[in-house]
């Protein structure tokens, strides 16, 4: 073995466990192993780690000079001096230092495995000198990845939508995943002798954003809310005879006007941001807390230590995964043919709570989300269940036959389900409405001001000493990201051709939204594109959802009776994609910025991920709508959204002339608490306002139930436990924990799936009724 070679291997490895983990060096040293420093002779591998963690300086960064060495002695040691600079957070200029090591055959014995990583180019922590060529990040494998990923990941998504409609961040585990099969890909084809490139921290970079792409669609393509509000079983869970409600603003879905829709809609919020991607990261240096998450997570990968974490991670997830997909299958042999069978249906805390939907129900999605979620948000979900299952419907129901008629069905409109319906709307739409004028009056206060870091209030920009570690490694960073240009006149030109073609096609699938209208909806767009791309570098919260619901009410009242209520859900997801996609790629972008990977390879992944969701979000939803009776009452996806879109247009057509008694009233009071209760959260120091409940994650059961929200809660309190038994555990393994319930539960989905098309029923029933009516 190369002697220059080996001692290169130790000095990066020494300098960089120096620089990010001080006390990791312990492994370097010897009981008998001497440090001189300053005079100073401190012996034993503690001794010597305790001095240099009380060095007065607790960031640093050394960059190597020269490397020289020399065999020493008969037992295979070396003698390797050092020198360099070193630059310590804060200060502007570098130090010189110089360092000799005596080495000894175990060391020399270790530094060959640091050599494999990079020379023999297998998995690993590759130089950080060597960035690839942004084609380079972008590898075949990679996509074959991508795609398998993004399609169990759209699999899991319409699973969470159509149930329950609250999707948790899957970044970590795609992330993670992507990690795990290129290394398993790499691992097998070197074991046949052939030899393979080194999987680098871009090249995950890219599988990530292409997944997220991919299976973002599936959260934003409108599968569980304005697509499927159009169809025939929305219309008729509302009744043909509520007003406004009309058969012919019914169009079911279809795999191949899908497709194509997505197609027409999904590309043009890529091209609506790109020329502010410098002005938003560099000189307003917003944060994006997710993307730097994400960044974190795959340098950590692209580590010795980080990899050891992710392979342990890994094997947490598969087991969960494992367990989750078994546990699934049993569940599903008590499902029988009854709408009340299996264990989805366990009166867990009695029958009388069951009545009010409060059991738990042993779903390990739901349980895995909880895993994921911030505390506050699963508690949010159960005090809106508490408020509106525990005290609110049975106050409302004491009024019957006077506040609604006696004797109406339980989807009757007219009757209880009117007010579920319309309180949970004006409970999103007010939180909705308050994010939206928060973050366009932070926009404006900050474009209108000179930027300076405090003007950035809702979450501020992470110190350069502890994101980058020196300005030397951000100054490569701003060279890197700004080295791949992509021109305006380029992002210019994809919008308005996009734009021409999408305003021309769009009305032959949706006749009552004329072209003049999808014209002006992308005239105001980027608009949106903008105001949304910002508040989520500020906040992490993609106000999507609420900019589409803007371009619903809008479309609906300009057209009017005739076709209001299908142009505006058509309209609801051009708006939304727009800026559902133009969020996603500035994330996408600061992940890019923080792993040394190129804009261009970033943009071209975001495309590819965009193109590969346009065809597997509706061929995984198709699997879905052909299986299972998706939007019906009793069916396990009742896609509790696609009902409230649709009450939503039809009310920007008809006004509120048709809502039950009261029930206008009340809406305008949840609509005034949905916006004191953000305020509070605002003003309050974080110490009290960490406790007031978020309205969106309350409205939600409101509408479809809290069974969900228990079993939300179950994992909260598993995390809240294990956090406080061993926080660094809890912190590294819950996502692979949560991610693996969930991958098994949505796996399952598909044999599932397979066996209702075939007509296979499960064999038994497990039915719960009380002891006095079974004798």
């Amino acid at each position: 073995m190369d002697p220059d070679a080996l001692a290169k291997a130790f000095v990066d490895h020494y300098y960089s466990t120096f620089d990010t983990n001080r006390s990791g060096l312990s492994t370097l040293y010897q009981e008998s192993s001497m440090l001189t420093f300053e005079g100073q002779k401190i012996q034993g591998s503690q001794n010597i780690v305790n001095k240099l963690t009380s060095l007065p300086f607790d960031q640093c960064k050394h960059t190597i000079t020269t490397v020289d060495c020399q065999l020493s002695g008969p037992s295979g040691g070396m003698l390797v001096f050092v020198s360099g600079n070193l630059q310590l957070a804060g200060e502007q200029h570098a130090l010189k230092f110089s360092q000799v090591f005596q080495t000894k055959q175990p060391t020399v014995e270790f530094a060959p495995t640091l050599l494999d990583e990079s020379s023999k180019k297998k998995i690993g922590d590759s130089a950080p000198d060597v960035i690839p060529e942004w084609k380079d990040q972008i590898t075949l494998r990679g996509l074959i990845v991508s795609a398998f990923l993004g399609t169990l990941f759209c699999i899991i998504a319409h699973k969470l939508n159509l149930s329950a409609g609250i999707i948790p961040s899957l970044n970590v585990a795609a992330g993670l995943l992507g990690f795990f099969f290129v290394k398993s890909w790499t691992t097998f084809i070197e074991g046949f002798g052939v030899s393979t490139y080194a999987f680098t921290r871009q090249e995950n970079t890219v599988i990530q954003t292409c997944v997220v792409a991919c299976y973002g669609l599936a959260c934003s393509g409108g599968f569980g809310s304005y697509l499927l509000a159009m169809d025939e079983r929305s219309y008729k869970m509302i009744g043909a005879d509520y007003p406004g409600n009309r058969a012919e603003d019914v169009k079911n879905p279809g795999l191949l006007w899908m497709i194509g829709f997505l197609f027409l809609v999904s590309f043009l919020g890529l091209f609506s941001v790109i020329p502010l991607r410098k002005v938003m990261l560099m000189d307003y240096k917003l944060i994006y807390p997710s993307g730097s998450a994400t960044a974190m997570l795959i340098n950590s990968f692209h580590t010795t230590s980080g990899a050891e974490t992710a392979s342990k991670q890994v094997r947490c997830l598969g087991k969960f995964l494992s367990v989750s997909l078994i546990w699934s299958c049993f569940k599903w042999f008590f499902g029988g043919l009854g709408n009340s069978c299996g264990f989805d249906h366990f009166p867990s805390l009695g029958l009388t709570l069951y009545k009010n939907t409060f059991y738990f129900d042993f779903s390990a999605t739901y349980v895995g989300c909880g895993l994921i979620c911030p505390h506050i948000v699963n508690c949010s979900v159960l005090f809106g269940a508490i408020l509106s299952w525990g005290f609110l419907w049975p106050l409302i129901t004491t009024y019957e036959g006077d506040w609604y008629p006696d004797g109406l069905g339980k989807h009757d409109f007219k009757g209880l389900y009117g007010y579920k319906v319309f309180i949970a709307i004006s409970l999103i739409l007010g939180d909705g409405f308050y994010n939206l004028m928060k973050i366009i009056v932070l926009t404006i206060k900050v474009l209108f001001n000179t930027p300076r870091q405090e003007d950035l209030p809702v979450i501020k920009d992470i110190p350069e000493s502890e994101l980058s570690g020196t300005q030397l490694e951000k100054q490569k960073r701003d060279e890197v990201f700004l080295k791949d240009n992509i021109p305006t006149w380029f992002a210019a030109s994809g919008y308005v051709g996009l734009a021409a073609i999408s305003t021309a096609a769009i009305p032959l699938i949706f006749p009552p939204l004329k072209w003049y209208l999808v014209l002006c909806s992308y005239v105001i767009a980027p608009a949106f594109a903008f105001c949304n791309s910002y508040g989520c570098g500020l906040t992490d919260w993609s106000l999507a959802s609420t900019y589409g619901k803007i371009g619903l009410f809008i479309i609906s009242s300009l057209v009017g009776s005739d076709g209001g209520v299908l142009a505006g859900l058509a309209a609801c997801g051009v708006m939304m994609s727009i800026v559902s996609t133009a969020a996603d790629i500035m994330q996408d972008f600061k992940t890019g910025y923080l792993t040394l990977s190129s804009a261009k390879s970033m943009f071209v992944s975001q495309v590819v991920g965009t193109a590969m969701g346009c065809i597997i979000a509706p061929l995984t939803f198709w699997m879905y709508w052909t299986a299972f009776k998706v939007g019906a009452a009793e069916s396990p996806y009742k896609a509790p959204f696609a009902v409230i879109f649709r009450e939503m247009a039809i009310l920007a057509v008809e006004g509120f002339s048709a809502l039950p008694r009261h029930c206008l009233s009340l809406c305008y009071g949840f609509f005034a608490a949905a916006c004191v209760l953000n305020l509070l959260r605002d003003l309050i120091p974080s110490k009290v306002s960490k406790f007031i409940p978020i309205p969106m994650a309350m409205a939600v059961p409101f509408y479809i139930g809290a069974y969900f929200a228990i079993d939300m809660v179950v994992g909260t309190i598993i995390l809240f436990v294990w956090q406080q038994m061993n926080k660094k555990d809890a912190d590294d393994f819950a996502g692979a924990v949560a991610s693996g319930l969930i991958c098994g539960d949505g796996i399952w989905t598909i044999p599932s799936a397979i066996l209702s098309i075939l007509r296979i029923d499960p064999p038994i029933c497990m039915y719960f009724i009380p002891s006095v009516q079974s004798t």
